[in-house]
């Protein structure tokens, strides 16, 4: 992807979010239909939508699911279905918690643009200059299966905060890397990938991962990684609060996403969704693996990966893309500016995604050109990611729509809902 695409695509989405400001006020807040009649959306091919999703589950795709659709700030479709946990038969409900994985990324992203319009850093300020452990990062060159040793050389450049933010760092991802090299390195290392019912905080683990050798040299590649996490860690540093608290007091609170954090209390806990796996065609609850499914209720609660670590309902991450597309403000209170949207919603990464359809920002995967050739992902702009246990959202800010599919299974279930469901709410479009 030439230079002159990247300057296209930025110039187009920036002209989109300016027609668009006219079109909707950026304190627009979700609100249901009610009894007027269906505006943007066909009623018809919303009903498909809940079929589609009825058949998933009594077909076995999935045990339940909550599903959210938004339509310039009106809420149009939110359905609960089937079961929160199999085994003892608990009815799925709308305001379900669900651990959202990787769709935690968007949200440390977006605080850290915060203090980024604070004036607390420049983008291509080298990590090092708040964490000094990453000062001489290294490039894997060798390793030995024997003894897991390893041989290196120096880096051809210092990561930078912009390199965290893309997954261009070149830093790995531990038990979910796809490089078996990077799995041993990271275990013997003992570092926290996701998320830990053990008393770990991100400091401790953030300073042993600074020690570990990088995939690549930063800038070179796309690297899926602990990026973010690093960057929960540099919150604490510069805005010098916990980062569970800056995102409770600076995201959560004044956007009202009530059931969304890092761990819950009692109530939120009796909400949480189980993950699921299909063993003889019977679903049951996933085990304890390289992490425990019910962290986010019981343990030490002291670990804040802002990579993976976030819970939350279909309802609370709704809110969160709708500031998006209110231009960086909802419920009258403004996180970004517009300006600053226009940043976030433009190609960070050049052509290293290749043409796949796909370009990535400053917080999200985005459609590009052709992506929007291939039909049925959204408008030249949308942007969207999924987690670990089978969530997922869009958010077109052409046609101002907003998809939200939550599940919570492991495995491979046979589950088509994912693509089915945004073709599918795309084509409901009017």
């Amino acid at each position: 992807m030439n230079k002159k695409y990247i300057g296209i695509s930025c110039f187009v989405f920036t002209l989109l979010l300016s027609v668009n400001s006219y079109a909707q006020s950026p304190s627009t807040v979700l609100s249901p239909q009610g009894k007027q009649p269906l505006q943007g959306m066909s009623a018809e091919r919303l009903s498909r939508i809940d079929q589609m999703l009825e058949d998933a589950i009594s077909s076995d795709q999935i045990p339940g699911v909550v599903a959210m659709i938004v339509k310039d700030g009106k809420i149009v479709y939110h359905e609960a279905k089937g079961l929160a946990d199999a085994t003892t038969g608990k009815t799925m409900v709308k305001d379900q918690v669900f651990r959202i994985a990787s769709q935690s990324k968007a949200i440390t992203s977006t605080a850290v643009m915060m203090l980024w319009e604070e004036g607390k850093f420049q983008m291509d300020d080298p990590i090092s200059k708040y964490i000094p452990e990453f000062a001489e990062s290294q490039v894997l060159t060798g390793f030995r299966y024997g003894d897991t040793t390893f041989s290196s050389r120096p880096a051809s450049r210092a990561i930078t905060i912009r390199d965290l933010i893309t997954h261009t760092s070149g830093i790995g991802y531990g038990v979910i890397d796809g490089d078996e090299r990077m799995k041993m390195i990271y275990h013997k290392a003992g570092i926290v990938d996701l998320f830990t019912t053990e008393p770990v905080r991100i400091g401790e683990n953030i300073k042993k991962l600074a020690k570990l050798p990088l995939h690549h040299d930063p800038g070179t590649k796309f690297t899926y990684s602990e990026g973010l996490d690093v960057l929960g860690y540099f919150i604490e540093v510069v805005s010098g609060m916990p980062f569970d608290q800056f995102l409770q007091t600076r995201v959560f609170d004044p956007i009202g996403m009530k059931n969304t954090g890092f761990y819950l209390n009692d109530s939120q806990g009796e909400k949480l969704v189980t993950v699921h796996r299909k063993v003889n065609n019977q679903w049951e609850a996933f085990p304890v693996t390289f992490y425990d499914p019910d962290y986010p209720k019981k343990g030490a609660k002291t670990y804040f990966s802002g990579g993976a670590g976030l819970s939350s309902t279909a309802e609370d991450y709704a809110k969160f893309l709708q500031m998006y597309l209110n231009g960086g403000a909802y419920n009258g209170n403004r996180l970004l500016s517009p300006t600053t949207i226009k940043a976030i919603m433009s190609n960070q990464v050049g052509d290293l995604l290749g043409d796949g359809g796909k370009d990535y920002g400053l917080a999200f995967g985005l459609v590009d050109e052709n992506g929007v050739a291939k039909g049925g992902i959204g408008s030249l702009g949308t942007f969207d990611w999924g987690g670990y246990f089978n969530t997922q959202y869009f958010a077109d800010p052409v046609t101002r729509t907003i998809g939200i599919l939550m599940k919570q299974t492991q495995g491979n279930t046979g589950d088509e809902t994912g693509w089915k469901f945004r073709q599918m709410v795309f084509s409901a479009v009017e």
